[in-house]
């Protein structure tokens, strides 16, 4: 079942699936983006690695022989000129991941194959070479980031010693293309003329205030209202958005959910099926920095079959702030 992008976790699925200990990818995908060596000799460092390919692209990587080092360790490969990363900044990445085994030496993914880069907050929920990496860097950088069994728990390591992966590391190739900053959408708000729909617009980097509950019955088509129209340019296909949101269920003003409510926005793909279809018709065209109000009926929601506590005749509502697009 396809679900909002938005409700995904905020730290990488790349990261989670090279820390893992699966090892992800399999030997074609891995030769395809990186040149191989059998395990041989002393154990490698991040100073072996050769990267190549040109900024903005997906890398190639050249691994080293040698068994995996044990010891995580990072570099920079390109600086950038832009501004420095600071801890509990959102930065948006390109980000590509390796299992390096010192023998496939696979690929687990790539947001350059995914065809949109992801947004990270940098936090100790990162592994920490990564944590810190970040914190040396600036837009524009490449930074690799090795990632090895000392960044493990003890209870990660004893599953890794049971898995048989506990030799293993992961690599990371880091393309920071920038940090988002803002928190919410700013302007003159204009009143929300669709009946059944309250909104309150505070001000500042407050969240709005939405209301569902009503009598009125839902719209049989998508509603979208802009109440603030930002002054960036218009969200094309294919972009990712930075957004902040809430979300509600038509009639009984329940929230299911809200990246306001967690403290930070969040990126996702627009207008590629990745998201609900009235998310994608909706917001393709609004210009950045709006603040958009969406009523989707289930044909352009989850459908007649919903999803968890949406049932598959609610008709969801939506207020969104557009703060980037990348």
């Amino acid at each position: 079942m396809r679900r909002l992008a938005v409700f995904a976790a905020s730290v990488s699925l790349l990261f989670a699936a090279a820390c893992s200990g699966s090892g992800g990818g399999d030997a074609a995908a891995g030769a395809n983006s990186s040149s191989s060596a059998a395990a041989s000799g002393p154990p490698a460092v991040v100073d072996d690695l050769k990267v190549s390919g040109e900024a903005g692209k997906k890398p190639e990587v050249t691994f080293p022989p040698g068994t995996p080092p044990a010891v995580s360790s990072a570099k920079t490969v390109k600086q950038g000129d832009g501004e420095a990363v600071k801890a509990g900044d959102n930065v948006v990445v390109n980000l590509t991941a390796f299992n390096w085994d010192g023998q496939q030496n696979a690929l687990v993914g790539s947001t350059y194959d995914e065809g949109a880069p992801q947004m990270i907050k940098v936090a100790d929920t990162l592994p920490k070479i990564i944590n810190t990496a970040f914190q040396s860097a600036k837009v524009g950088d490449r930074f690799l980031a090795v990632v090895a069994i000392d960044s493990l728990s003890p209870e990660q390591l004893e599953q890794a010693k049971a898995q048989g992966t506990d030799k293993t590391a992961s690599l990371y190739v880091v393309d920071v293309v920038g940090t988002s900053k803002a928190k919410a959408a700013k302007g003159d708000a204009v009143k929300l003329d669709v009946k059944g729909i309250g909104l309150e617009n505070p001000g500042g980097d407050a969240a709005p205030k939405l209301t569902t509950k009503t009598d009125e019955p839902a719209p049989k088509d998508l509603v979208a209202k802009t109440v603030i129209k930002g002054s960036g340019p218009a969200v094309k296909s294919g972009q990712s958005v930075v957004v902040q949101y809430t979300g509600k269920i038509w009639g009984t003003d329940k929230e299911f959910d809200s990246s306001w409510a967690k403290g930070d926005p969040v990126m996702f793909q627009i207008g590629t099926g990745k998201v609900i279809k009235g998310w994608d018709e909706g917001l393709v065209g609004v210009p950045v920095g709006s603040r958009v109000v969406l009523a989707i009926p289930p044909k352009l929601g989850y459908g007649e079959q919903g999803q968890g506590e949406i049932k598959g005749t609610d008709t969801l509502v939506f207020v969104v702030d557009v703060l980037e697009a990348y």
